[in-house]
C-alpha cells in the first residue's frame, strides 16, 4: 500500500487519492463501505484497481491471494437464504474445489451519490 492523499470534507469510506501512472484514483475502503470493524492494516491489505461504472477507482481490501478467471457456468446465485442487508452486492457463489468464493457486483459498492462525491473529490 501506497501513500494515500486524505482529501478534507469527504464521506469516511473515501481514504483519499493516490497517484498511479499520472492518474489520480480514489481509493475506498471496503471495510468501512460495508459496516464491518476496522482493524489494523496489515502488510497483505491491498489496492486493487477497479472499473465501477465507468470510472476508476481503488479499494482497500485486506489481502489478495491470487486473481481468477471464473466462467459463467461455475457460478451460482446466492442462495435465498443470504438474505437482509448486503445481499444487493453478491452477483453469486463459486464452489472451487474445497473453497466457496462470493462474488461481488463491484457496480452496487457504490450509490450515484457517492460516486458523484467521490467524483467532486478528484475534480
Amino acid at each position: 500500500m501506497g501513500e494515500i492523499t486524505r482529501v478534507p470534507q469527504t464521506p469516511e469510506y473515501l481514504k483519499g487519492l493516490i497517484n498511479l501512472r499520472s492518474t489520480v484514483i480514489p481509493i475506498v475502503d471496503l471495510r468501512i463501505r460495508f459496516g464491518l470493524p476496522i482493524s489494523e492494516q496489515s502488510d497483505e491489505a491491498r489496492i486493487m484497481v477497479v472499473n465501477v461504472a465507468g470510472k476508476t477507482i481503488g479499494i482497500i481490501v485486506d489481502a489478495v491471494s491470487e486473481v481468477l478467471r471464473i466462467s459463467q457456468e461455475d457460478t451460482a446465485p446466492p442462495p435465498p437464504t443470504v438474505a437482509g442487508l448486503g445481499r444487493e452486492y453478491l452477483t453469486g457463489l463459486v464452489k472451487l474445489e474445497n473453497r466457496l468464493l462470493i462474488l461481488l457486483d463491484i457496480d452496487q459498492i457504490l450509490t450515484d451519490e457517492e460516486a458523484a462525491a467521490i467524483d467532486g473529490a478528484v475534480s
